[in-house]
């Protein structure tokens, strides 16, 4: 499936002010299951944009806007195809734990074990692991699929009711929240079980027919566990979903710190009023003028794995040859 998406994000200041400097993680991520054809960012006022990639391979945008304004607006808009992603295992392996462990060992995932900014283990949240019953049973599979179901029963979706920079412990004293408190709450839970798990920030399309609970018009966030013998799987804790071909991913990280749409600062003193839409569209090709290019990116594709297989067949050849001397 293709998708069109438009991320529309505008800053109005009650006083001018003189200098804005900010990030942008809007890009989506062309890995696995997705593939993003097209990506165009457009700023008022007019500022020049540039481009890195950081520690987790996000793409972020970086501008500076040094005249005076009293709005900001960023449009930004994306092709994107996301097929069904491979299947997860029925099962594990009774030793899927030591598997686990075994994994985490070398650190690559150390920095999604640890606690981090907004996903922290409190007393409140250990009491919810007490009566979810969160602990090392079963298998790592079967026990993220349950508190994932678990976690949507427990809590109600309301959104205004925490905001962006709200700690766990509020969601967990109401028992609602919106999608980022749940992605937190439960990587709080994994991490606390020593199972390395990672936040996910991106977009969820809406089908006529889906029964979401999380907010169109918006951006959405989930969660990815690691799972031995697989990979990260992605779990929606919002909508009881295990993330598929509606989930639309544009950056990762240990919570929303590492991943927000917009991060900046500006020089002066006045309020900010920020309002967001968010516009997803799904069409069944690509439209006619990025057809083109995704012939030839294809065909690129092809023809470096080929080279490679002859490149391949010809040293196995030389080695047959040096063997017979």
């Amino acid at each position: 499936m293709y998708y069109k998406i438009r991320h529309l994000t505008r800053f109005q200041y009650s006083a001018p002010i003189s200098q804005t400097f900010m990030e942008l993680r809007m890009h989506p991520r062309t890995e696995l299951n997705q593939r993003c054809f097209d990506f165009q960012c457009a700023v008022t006022p007019r500022a020049g944009m540039h481009s890195y990639r950081d520690f987790l391979a996000n793409t972020v945008h970086h501008f500076g806007i040094p005249g005076v304004h009293r709005q900001l607006q960023v449009i930004a808009e994306s092709i994107v195809e996301v097929t069904p992603p491979e299947p997860f295992p029925d099962s594990l392996p009774p030793d899927a734990w030591d598997a686990l462990d075994g994994c985490s060992a070398n650190g690559e995932y150390y920095d999604m074990l640890l606690p981090s900014h907004f996903a922290k283990p409190t007393a409140l949240l250990r009491e919810l692991m007490a009566k979810l019953d969160a602990r090392r049973r079963d298998n790592p599979l079967s026990l993220a699929l349950e508190l994932n179901t678990r976690l949507y029963d427990e809590f109600d979706y309301a959104p205004q009711s925490t905001r962006v920079d709200s700690p766990i412990d509020h969601a967990l004293s109401q028992r609602k929240g919106v999608c980022q408190d749940f992605a937190h709450i439960m990587i709080a839970m994994m991490r606390s079980l020593h199972i390395p798990a990672r936040y996910v920030s991106g977009y969820l399309y809406h089908g006529s027919e889906d029964q979401d609970r999380s907010s169109d018009g918006a951006t959405h966030a989930w969660v990815e566990v690691l799972i031995p013998g697989f990979g990260w799987l992605g779990l929606d804790p919002t909508n009881n979903l295990i993330a598929g071909q509606r989930h639309i991913r544009t950056a990762v990280g240990r919570d929303y710190m590492d991943v927000p749409p917009t991060n900046g600062v500006f020089l002066g003193e006045a309020d900010t009023n920020l309002s967001v839409s968010v516009t997803v569209t799904a069409c069944a090709e690509l439209p006619p003028e990025l057809m083109e290019t995704a012939l030839a990116q294809e065909q690129f594709a092809a023809e470096v794995a080929m080279a490679a297989a002859e490149r391949q067949e010809l040293e196995q050849q030389q080695q047959q040859q040096q063997q017979q001397q």
